[in-house]
């Protein structure tokens, strides 16, 4: 596989989800919604896994690591990412949700070496910059929940670059189907404990079809594929890089959101040159100068 097709195709499925959850949210809990689709991702995975004779989480060898970056990964982050969004825009969401890149940058220094560089910093500001100015009409927010809800979105933001870090650090060596099972059985279970204490009774979840391809769509692309085809790029390129796609996918959730009767407003446009500007900076240019040694060889 190339790393820059991966890149790209992680950007349009991410992107993808965001309409899933928001037709999945009409009929489902929140918190019980999260838990049900990484509970359908692991079962997905068991035959997955089995046919490519992988071993499954040896808890007496790296239970450990996959507790924490499990619990990071899949339990912070979405967890708090869900709370945050009932008190606060999902606009604003996405804008702090952009912070993953900027807390893996000095994570990724800490304990993976990256080079924290001048074109590095440069391309954070201007992908904060270009989600800031998609969702710009949705940044203000008011009260004491509205504050809570920003740092939790803030929160899980660095639990999901610092899982992301730790598992380029720690499980390179395992497949990246053991790995994704391993983090998302781990994660899951708070969320269940949290989903039943505060939603109720999964059972009297009200499931229309809609609902189920909802859930279905966010399981095999949303969380397998993908998280798949992630671990996958971590082993190929800085991890800095890999969580630039952060950027990119509230851009491309945007876009297809137009498709099904949402504003594609000016604002997205300009939004979107500061987005690519600093993809461009950060993942193509690398390339290109890489090119340009093999001409000048």
């Amino acid at each position: 596989m190339n790393a820059i097709i991966v890149w790209l195709a992680l950007c349009v499925i991410w992107g993808s989800t965001w309409i899933f959850i928001k037709w999945g949210l009409a009929d489902l809990p929140p918190v019980s919604f999260a838990a049900l689709r990484f509970t359908v991702a692991c079962i997905v995975l068991c035959p997955v896994i089995w046919w490519q004779k992988e071993r499954f989480l040896d808890l007496t060898r790296e239970g450990r690591i996959f507790l924490i970056t499990g619990l990071l990964q899949f339990f912070f982050n979405y967890g708090l990412l869900f709370w945050g969004e009932q008190h606060i825009s999902s606009g604003l969401a996405a804008v702090l949700q952009a912070t993953i890149p900027a807390f893996g940058l000095f994570l990724a220094r800490i304990y993976v070496g990256e080079a924290i560089t001048p074109i590095k910093v440069a391309a954070l500001v201007l992908g904060i910059i270009g989600v800031g100015i998609i969702f710009y009409d949705q940044l203000n927010f008011r009260g004491t929940l509205a504050l809570l809800g920003s740092l939790a979105v803030v929160v899980g933001a660095f639990g999901a670059a610092y899982a992301s870090v730790l598992t380029k650090a720690r499980l390179q060596d395992f497949n990246p189907a053991s790995v994704v099972f391993g983090q998302m059985l781990v994660g899951q279970i708070p969320l269940w404990v949290v989903g039943i204490a505060l939603e109720g009774n999964p059972f009297t979840i009200k499931w229309t079809w809609l609902a189920v391809i909802c859930v279905v769509y966010l399981a095999i692309v949303g969380s397998v594929l993908a998280f798949w085809l992630y671990y996958w790029l971590l082993s190929k390129i800085d991890v800095s890089k890999a969580m630039m796609i952060a950027f990119v996918t509230p851009l491309v959730a945007v876009v297809i959101g137009s498709f099904f009767g949402e504003t594609l407003e000016q604002k997205t446009m300009l939004g979107g040159f500061f987005i690519l500007g600093s993809v461009a900076l950060i993942v193509l240019r690398p390339r290109r100068l890489m090119s340009r040694k093999i001409d000048e060889g």
